[in-house]
């Protein structure tokens, strides 16, 4: 059923349908390393952002295979992970035990997915790739976080796209780009400037606490932007 041509789908049907797809040769690419700019950079500078600040507990949403998650619990964090793919979800049970449960955005939006108690606060590390999904998600972020908690966004860096595309939120190709495994059913993805995430947040009643810029090493180039975002109460 995953294997229908992305094209005719709207958008975010058409992610989700991808993912599901490429559920192995995604967690093949990460249990390799396989993706320079995250053994390098990012999934350091995520993983060190969140445990700067006074948090326990922590739900990784969009958390894949759950390396993240396994990464906090590491640190001493009460970390758990949800994922719309159900494949990916039995692999993070299979590596991390039973921290994991399926769930997509909208399933957290509207109260399917629910916590025993709120978390201290959410992260979302690259998963923020639709428009409408995503947009319903953070402005039902209160749903797993606490009042005043905190919310942790990782995102490609607007600069990747500034240098070879018009600088202007909307809809983007080339989703799997640069992967050495042969990914199948590329889909579009949805870029925001810099500006539109700042409202974005404001129309959900977040507000910006910190804003990094994690570079490449070598090369001094941004790789990505980290927002640490503060759930502020209704």
């Amino acid at each position: 059923m995953y294997l229908q041509n992305a094209t005719t789908m709207d958008p975010d049907t058409a992610i989700l349908t991808s993912w599901h797809a490429n559920a192995a040769n995604w967690i093949a690419t990460i249990d390799h390393d396989e993706i320079s700019s995250r053994v390098l950079v990012t999934n350091a500078a995520i993983v060190q952002t969140v445990l700067s600040y006074p948090i326990q507990s922590i739900l990784d949403i969009g958390c894949g295979e759950g390396w993240l998650t396994r990464a906090l619990q590491a640190q001493g964090k009460q970390a758990f992970g949800v994922d719309a793919v159900p494949a990916l979800i039995e692999n993070a049970i299979e590596k991390g035990g039973d921290y994991y449960a399926v769930a997509s955005f909208r399933d957290i939006a509207t109260g399917v997915y629910t916590a025993s108690q709120p978390f201290d606060a959410a992260v979302i590390n690259f998963a923020l790739l639709d428009k409408e999904e995503t947009e319903l998600l953070l402005q039902h972020i209160r749903m797993v976080v606490r009042p005043d908690g905190y919310l942790f966004i990782q995102t490609l860096h607007p600069l990747v796209i500034a240098g070879q595309q018009p600088y202007a939120t909307g809809w983007k190709e080339g989703s799997w780009n640069g992967m050495k495994r042969t990914f199948v059913q590329p889909y579009q993805w949805y870029f925001r400037t810099i500006a539109d995430w700042v409202k974005l947040f404001s129309g959900a009643g977040l507000t910006i606490l910190q804003l990094e810029e994690p570079v490449h090493p070598e090369t001094k180039a941004p790789m990505s932007l980290i927002f640490v975002l503060q759930v502020m109460q209704e």
